[in-house]
């Protein structure tokens, strides 16, 4: 198969969010989506503290020629799928580049020392910012507000899945989306899920929320 040639070899997608968020289901479609249009994947997964609440992240690694060791070198990351605002500038500290583009969910989830009261979270606002000034380009979804409407938060992650199918940067279709999660979910499942891919590839498509770090002024 592989019409579509990827920008870099390997192409190196970190996938973060926090427990309970559906990262690693997220990075799991993502890769059976890329084998079947014909990648060689690889897929690494760390896990923080504790499973449910604490980061996760999946390192993905796409060639059209071999496979690679599935854990990203640092600074070298190509794109950022991050369904917590705080984990993407966690995830770009370490393996961010001038080069790096990201998708930001933008609902976040605030860890245990700040609903005590013992820590303070930074506003959306800032983040954006911080996100857009350590990146090339950032699309920032509101994919639990999405997920929301349909009824089930957890389909935030299938929303930032479409929504990185938005983008063009991969070969993951609509086409090949349905023929991965139809093996494993019934009909029902099946047509919710594909509503939130079509939100979160919509969302790109339209510019909806997007944001890109300002050109630099002339000085003449």
């Amino acid at each position: 198969m592989m019409p579509f040639t990827l920008s870099k070899d390997p192409y190196n997608l970190i996938i973060t969010g926090v427990g309970g968020q559906g990262n690693v289901l997220a990075s799991r479609i993502i890769g059976e989506m890329l084998l079947q249009a014909g990648y060689s994947v690889t897929i690494a997964e760390t896990f923080g503290a504790s499973q449910r609440g604490g980061s996760v992240m999946s390192h993905v690694r796409i060639s059209e020629k071999s496979y690679f060791s599935p854990q990203i070198p640092k600074g070298t990351a190509d794109f950022i799928l991050a369904l917590e605002p705080t984990e993407a500038i966690r995830v770009l500290r370490d393996y961010g580049n001038p080069s790096v583009l990201v998708i930001s969910n933008t609902r976040p989830i605030h860890p245990i020392g700040v609903i005590s009261g013992e820590q303070s979270y930074p506003s959306i606002e800032d983040m954006k910012t911080w996100i857009g000034q350590l990146s090339m380009q950032a699309w920032f979804i509101d994919a639990t507000e999405k997920a929301m409407d349909l009824g089930n938060p957890m389909l935030g992650n299938i929303i930032a899945v479409g929504a990185l199918s938005g983008t063009g940067v991969l070969p993951i279709d609509k086409k090949i989306f349905i023929n991965v999660l139809s093996r494993n979910i019934s009909t029902e499942r099946l047509d919710q899920n594909i509503a939130a891919y079509d939100i979160g590839q919509g969302m790109i498509k339209s510019n909806i929320l997007y944001n890109q770090k300002p050109k630099e002024k002339s000085l003449a």
